[in-house]
This record gives C-alpha cells, sequence and structure tokens, in this order.
C-alpha cells in the first residue's frame, strides 16, 4: 500500500512567502527562483487543495479566508522545520549560519521526510521502499540527500537493516511534527466550511475507555460522520511520545504530574477513587467494616509493579506496617481483569469507574472496605501550545460533554460505597 500523499511543502513555502510580501515578485526574489516558478507553485497548491488561496489585486495579492487558515497551519509546520534546520546547522563542524525563516531544501521535499519517517519505522529498506511502490536505491539516494544536507548522521546501517542514531531520533521528532502539522491543512479548509473531517488518534488509558470514551465517540460521531477515531491503548510512556511528535492527538485517562518543561498541559476533568471489587456471592461480600489486613491473603489481580494505581493500593498496607501482598495475577488489561472476578475468587483494588456496568448490573461489588488517599485527577493530556486539528477539538469538546453525562452515575457509584462504608 502507497504511503498517503500529503501537500508539497515548497509549493507552501512560496505561498508563504508570497503572502508575507504580497506579491508573487518579491516572494521570487527571496527565493532566487523566477517569478514564473512561484506563481506556478501556487498555482499547483491552489489546485490540490480546490481553493484559491489569494484575491489577487492591483495593490498586491492578499490571502482569502482559506488562505489564512493555510496560513495559520503553515506556521506550525515551518517553525518545526526551522528548528530543526538550526538544530542540525549548530552541529556541523563548519558552521553555515541561518538566517530567520531560513528553510535549507533538503527540508522542503514531503515525500523525502516521508521516506525517512517510514524508514526508521521500519527499519528496513525493501520494506520502506515496498510502501511507497519506489526502489530500494531510490529511499538509499533520499536518506543520503537528507544526511548530506543535515550534516547529521542518522541510521546506523548493518546488513540486518538501519537503526536510528541518537541525533536521529531528535531529528524524527521535529520531522514527524511537520508531517502531521500538513496532514492538518485539508481538515482546516473543511472546517472553515462547516464540515468537520480527517480521523484523531487518542491515547486511552484505563480510566477513560469504559464509560467516557464510548459516550463521546458516540455524540461525535453522530454529528460529524465523516470523522475516523483511533483509539491507542499502548502504556502511557509510548503514548506520550506519540503525542509529542503528534501521531497522538491527546491522552484521556489518569493524569500524571507535569511540569513546565515537560512540554506537556493537563486538563482535569473528574476525580475518582479506588475500591476494592469482587463478583457477585464473593465470601467477602457478605462481611462489613473490613480492613486491608483482613485482605492480605486473598488472591489479588493488581497493575504492574511502579503504575501509579499499584502504588496507591500497596499503600494502603504500608500505612499500617504490613507487608503488600503478592498479586496473583499482574495486569491492566480489563477484558481479563473482568474474567477474573466473575469467574474466580480473585479480587482486585481498582476505579469503580473502569467496571461501571459490572457493577450497575450486580455482576460485581464493592466491598466494604475502606482505601485511604487514593483519589486520582481523570482528563486530558495535550502537547503544550499544539494546535489540535478540527477532528480532535470536536472529541475533546464531546468528551466534555460526557463527563458531565457520566457525572450522575459516578455519584451513585459513590453513594453506594459511602451507604456501605456507614
Amino acid at each position: 500500500m502507497n504511503a498517503p500523499d500529503l501537500l508539497n511543502l515548497a509549493h507552501l513555502r512560496a505561498f508563504r512567502l508570497v503572502a508575507d510580501t504580497g506579491s508573487a515578485t518579491r516572494a521570487a526574489a527571496a527565493l532566487y527562483r523566477a517569478q514564473s516558478a512561484v506563481t506556478r507553485s501556487v498555482q499547483e497548491l491552489e489546485t490540490a487543495l480546490g481553493e484559491p488561496l489569494f484575491e489577487r489585486k492591483p495593490s498586491g495579492m492578499l490571502p482569502t479566508a482559506v488562505g489564512r487558515v493555510v496560513l495559520d497551519r503553515c506556521a506550525r509546520i515551518f517553525g518545526e522545520l526551522e528548528e530543526l534546520a538550526h538544530w542540525c546547522a549548530a552541529r556541523q563542524t563548519r558552521r553555515r549560519a541561518l538566517g530567520e525563516g531560513t528553510l535549507p531544501a533538503y527540508l522542503l521535499n514531503t515525500r523525502r521526510l516521508q521516506l525517512f519517517v517510514a524508514l526508521a519505522r521500519h527499519r528496513h529498506m525493501p520494506s520502506t521502499a515496498g510502501a511507497f511502490g519506489i526502489s530500494q536505491p531510490a529511499v538509499s539516494s533520499a536518506m543520503r540527500v537528507l544526511e548530506s544536507g543535515s550534516g547529521v548522521t542518522l541510521f546506523h546501517r548493518s546488513p540486518r537493516g538501519v537503526q536510528l542514531t541518537a541525533e536521529g531520533e531528535t531529528f524524527l521528532l521535529h520531522v514527524r511534527r511537520a508531517l502531521n502539522e500538513l496532514r492538518h491543512v485539508p481538515d482546516d479548509i473543511a472546517a472553515l466550511h462547516g464540515s468537520i473531517q480527517g480521523s484523531v488518534t487518542v491515547g486511552a488509558l484505563p480510566l477513560g475507555r469504559t464509560l467516557i470514551l464510548p459516550a463521546a465517540i458516540a455524540r461525535m460521531s453522530a454529528q460529524h460522520p465523516g470523522v475516523r477515531v483511533v483509539t491507542d491503548e499502548s502504556a502511557y510512556e509510548l503514548l506520550v511520545a506519540g503525542l509529542r511528535a503528534g501521531d497522538v492527538d491527546f491522552v484521556l485517562g489518569a493524569l500524571r504530574e507535569n511540569d513546565a518543561a515537560s512540554g506537556l498541559t493537563n486538563e482535569r476533568l473528574m476525580a475518582e477513587d479506588m475500591v476494592v471489587l469482587a463478583r457477585r456471592g464473593h465470601p467477602l461480600a457478605q462481611q462489613n467494616a473490613l480492613n486491608v489486613s483482613d485482605l492480605r491473603n486473598a488472591q489479588w489481580i493488581l497493575s504492574r509493579v511502579h503504575s501509579p494505581a499499584r502504588g496507591l493500593f500497596e499503600a494502603q498496607f504500608k500505612r499500617l506496617k504490613l507487608k503488600p501482598p503478592m498479586p496473583t495475577v499482574e495486569t491492566a488489561d480489563l477484558a481479563v481483569i473482568r474474567g477474573l472476578l466473575m469467574g474466580t475468587d480473585m479480587i482486585a483494588a481498582l476505579s469503580a469507574q473502569q467496571l461501571h456496568y459490572e457493577i450497575e448490573s450486580g455482576q460485581l461489588v464493592v466491598l466494604d472496605v475502606p482505601l485511604h488517599n487514593t483519589r486520582r485527577e481523570i482528563g486530558l493530556t495535550l502537547r503544550a501550545q499544539s494546535a489540535p486539528s478540527p477532528a480532535a477539538r470536536a472529541l475533546i469538546d464531546a468528551i466534555r460533554l460526557a463527563v458531565a453525562d457520566a457525572a450522575p452515575a459516578v455519584r451513585v457509584i459513590e453513594g453506594r460505597m459511602a451507604a456501605q462504608a456507614r
């Protein structure tokens, strides 16, 4: 399958300069190109987008409403590439000073950058060539252009394939961000015309997957059927890496502490405490006023070591100077947890919201055992200073509404817990 086509970066660069100078002639002078070449670049970009980008007047070329939308996204695309160009220049033995807004030609070939990202993912030239329907020497040639232009060794090469160098990882981060911004341009234009389209990738952590996210997706899909939603259930660290690169639009779930240097920002939506769950009819389900010390010998299903939930669970025993129990099963997979809770006498400590429907139906019960200081903030994690795509913004809005709708259901569970505590 061939890689998706994206807009031509060189055409966008010419368009941006025409908008900045108000003239194809002045843009051509700045680019050291013929005016006809700059005019042709703008025309080809307008053809690709199916929209006029300029009002052509005797006083100059003024961006249309569509043109202004494209310019907004261009600022982010070229901001990433310019930062990358300066980073590369600083690492060369003979530093070549780059002027403000300068972009070297090796970074202005969209397909070459796509090839680089694909090769970094596949780590295999033949696989990358096959994905683009080109020859392996063509891939190799494109990588030589990037390495020669940047002055950076991007890959370690061996008979078994290629692997990014440490500098290649940094190069990749900026390229992925730029290409992810680039793919939003058609969706920005559609949104200007009142249509939300494109795709949104959500990093879905356990505390947001049961109630909030399905309700939000259903709400948004009813309003914007042209949007495709992809959920990524990877570990938090992998989701954050994808978020930083723009592959993941935002993360929904339990919030972590983020300092200003993290490049991320949190939006709190709600909070929830942990509870201890067991199947209906479990021997412990009939007992009142239990203490965590009464559960030391139970068969526990716990999240993995070093996870926030595991730390909060173990703190319950440490505060009583007891050794935390060893789990019978370690998993974060709700399907596994659900099956084990309903089919065995194992118990688990987790957010009630994660298994809301099983609790509501009476298949699972909340044991009468208090857990202390287990409240966790649930919300959105986004890249600071980012501009989410229209589809991502629509889903974020739907999530906020879904949280408001879920609040009564969460309060019912909290009410049952309070009644048990009394």
